[in-house]
């Protein structure tokens, strides 16, 4: 494996195995010391690497299966001019280092028969199953011939759904990749480059997601030192120069084992050198490198609760570095991955960082999905190899899959794929995609979570929870209050999102600029390119009043204490019946009546301006002024001013302010009949979709 995986898992360990060093490996380790046209070593290799992991493992299926790969593949060889069986070979025993059960191990001996020799699916499902027969056929490529320039896109597609339906087709396709990236050399330089490209943009970060961290960390090395050859070349020099530098990693680690041993804590504490492009990453954060920044800590205990009890002690006895802890053993990372992160400084200041889990919580951190085993152990009888997958259809009684190895990140990349027929969308979707390296989790109001890449705002929520049903989506509530749906979600908020019931509202360009996944931006540009008259929703363009500003009533229904005076409302707060108000004399022996909560009044009394008494007369009718707030969606204008006609009343004037994040402002100046009914119309025109507040001026109303 790369440096960063090179600590002994702890079941060699306890089984006194040696274990395989698979950066070494090559074709002399594969071969052994036999000619080129003999492998009698190659299958002890892959069989002791088994047992390790699987005792009572059956070895005669992987004798069968490596019979026929050897045989069809007898007279090919690989560029490199050793036999193409090693190839095979070399995948199968990376694989088996991981702690692969048979089936996956079977199925990376033959991956290669169907796709470079006369063997055909027929002949894998008679002699191994419907189980091995759909993972070959899963990482089985495309041929050129048929699909062109689309043939790698639609491989990697096939692939993907292939492991929607069981997970070990990607797990032989990562370790196929790796042992194809250490074998690189004898390509030409452009080959090589486009290659190490896919690999970092789509083959490292699957790995990653898969939690299959020690085939990422060397895929990741060997990436580096193609594409960045001088930075690469840099930081092998840093590290040969620094060879000596485990002695300071070695001094700190012989104190925690002291300080564990001392607390009774029975613990493995190893040091893990950082492998390369680890390396870099830190100078490139620190600068110059001190001697424990070219590796870490494991701390390696039996029980969850040990761990606790390990990071207390080191707490304790150490100086801990507190912005560097970090518990994913309570919150375990997406891809499986569990362990304790920190950091402690020595008695001359050095600064060590330190990993603890457990020997299963290790295991699971360098093996990731490959360590689970056979997901479909449970189910009875596998499953057609037609695309369905072995153990596909296993369910719940609550209608969920049985499978843990189905990340929520790769449901969602299953679902948009369907959306993306394109090859050329499908492929620039997909690295963008995986581009997005992290994952938070909200909660849905009515109940249930939602995976999501970091940095997904509203809009992605309401496509992940709805799918194209999120059309309609009028905005959310995030934590409870109101917020628009560009807001970009935090990991452990609660979101619920508010639909229209108009089936025929639609998204707004401007979701394009808030979508962060595939899935809500391939739904968006598929909508709008099919109604292209939705393009510039008309309300959502700026709008200019209907009609000019009516003057107040001169008399209006108020009656004031001040015989000859004229009597206004206020345009402010508009006064109605039964409104507490009190005036103000102004020019012109003018009187204007405001709400008693008016801003303005507070004005007048800070100037020392006397008020006059005011009440209401007998007259029914009034002119208020409402503020609606709502979120953009077309017909909306029509729909609020149907629904003030409906109540009887006339409208003054009307504005609607430019949309912002969403939102658009109407302020409407309204006659009405009688004052009584008020309160029903804000009530009614609340209720129309898309609205989520109706205010009076100045004072947001209660009713």
């Amino acid at each position: 494996m790369s440096a960063e995986a090179t600590s002994p898992g702890a079941h060699s360990r306890r089984r006194g195995l040696p274990r395989i060093d698979l950066r070494r490996l090559g074709r002399a380790a594969l071969l052994g010391p036999a000619s080129r046209d003999r492998l009698p070593d190659a299958m002890g290799h892959v069989a002791d690497a088994h047992r390790a992991h699987h005792p009572d493992a059956d070895l005669s299926v992987l004798r069968k299966a490596y019979v026929l790969a050897e045989s069809s593949h007898r007279g090919q060889f690989r560029k490199s001019g050793e036999p193409y069986i090693t190839h095979p070979l070399a995948v199968t025993l990376i694989l088996a280092e991981l702690g692969a059960e048979t089936t996956t191990l079977t199925a990376s001996l033959l991956h290669d028969t169907v796709e470079d020799t006369e063997v055909t699916l027929d002949q894998v499902r008679a002699g191994f199953g419907d189980e091995v027969c759909y993972l070959v056929d899963g990482v089985t490529k495309l041929e050129k011939v048929d699909y062109g320039a689309a043939a790698e896109p639609e491989t990697f597609r096939k692939m993907l759904v292939a492991t929607g339906n069981d997970v070990r087709v990607m797990s032989i396709k990562l370790a196929d990749r790796l042992h194809n990236m250490r074998t690189l050399g004898v390509m030409r330089p452009e080959k090589q480059a486009r290659i190490a490209k896919v690999t970092r943009d789509v083959l490292i970060p699957l790995a990653e997601r898969l939690g299959v961290q020690a085939l990422k960390t060397e895929l990741e090395d060997l990436v580096f030192a193609i594409l960045h050859p001088e930075e690469y070349a840099h930081t092998r020099a840093l590290i040969a120069e620094n060879a000596t530098t485990g002695d300071a990693l070695a001094a700190i680690s012989e104190d925690v084992r002291r300080v564990l041993r001392e607390a009774g804590i029975a613990a493995e504490v190893l040091v893990r050198p950082r492998h390369f492009v680890s390396v870099h990453r830190s100078r490139l954060k620190r600068g110059e490198l001190r001697g424990t920044d070219f590796g870490r800590l494991l701390v390696l205990v039996g029980e969850d609760a040990d761990c606790y009890a390990v990071l207390g002690e080191l707490h304790t006895c150490f100086t801990p570095v507190i912005s560097e802890f970090k518990d994913f053993i309570a919150a375990p990372k997406f891809n499986l991955y569990q362990s304790l992160h920190t950091a402690v400084a020595g008695p001359d200041g050095a600064v060590a960082e330190v990993l603890i889990r457990t020997h299963q919580m290790h295991k699971v951190a360098e093996a990731g999905v490959v360590a689970l085993g056979n997901p479909y152990a449970s189910v009875d009888g596998p499953g057609p190899a037609d695309g369905t997958g072995p153990g596909a259809g296993a369910e719940t009684q609550d209608g969920e899959r049985t499978d843990p190895t189905r990340p929520g990140w790769l449901s969602r990349l299953l679902e948009w794929q369907q959306a993306a027929p394109d090859p050329d969308t499908f492929w620039t979707t997909l690295r963008a995609d995986l581009a997005q390296d992290r994952e938070i989790t909200v909660f849905r109001a009515e109940g249930g979570l939602l995976g999501l890449p970091a940095g997904a705002t509203c809009v992605d929520a309401a496509y992940a929870q709805y799918g194209e049903a999120a059309h309609r989506c009028l905005g959310a509530r995030v934590n409870g209050r109101l917020a628009p749906l560009s807001t970009v979600l935090s990991d452990g908020d609660t979101v619920q999102l508010l639909l229209a019931q108009d089936a025929a509202s639609g998204p707004s360009p401007e979701w394009l600029d808030h979508a962060r996944t595939a899935a809500a931006r391939i739904a968006i540009t598929g909508w709008l390119a099919a109604h292209p008259e939705a393009v510039r929703p008309p309300d959502a363009a700026p709008r200019a009043s209907h009609a000019p500003t009516a003057d107040r009533r001169s008399t209006a229904n108020a009656v004031v204490d001040l015989p000859g005076a004229t009597v206004r409302l206020a345009g402010c707060c508009t006064p109605v019946p039964p409104d507490a108000v009190t005036g103000f004399p102004v020019r012109g022996g003018v009187v204007r009546v405001h709400r008693q909560e008016c801003r303005a009044v507070d004005r007048m009394r800070a100037l020392d301006r006397e008020p006059v008494a005011v009440s209401w007369g007998d007259a029914s009718e009034c002119t208020v002024t409402l503020y609606v707030e709502s979120f953009g969606r077309p017909r909306l204008l029509a729909d609020l001013t149907e629904t003030i006609a409906t109540a009887g009343a006339a409208i003054v004037s009307a504005t609607v302010e430019p949309p912002s994040e969403q939102r658009v402002r109407h302020t409407y100046t309204l006659e009405l009949p009688d004052a009584a009914g008020l309160s029903a119309l804000m009530r009614a025109m609340r209720d129309v979709p898309g609205v989520y507040d109706v205010s009076r001026a100045q004072h947001p109303a209660t009713a």
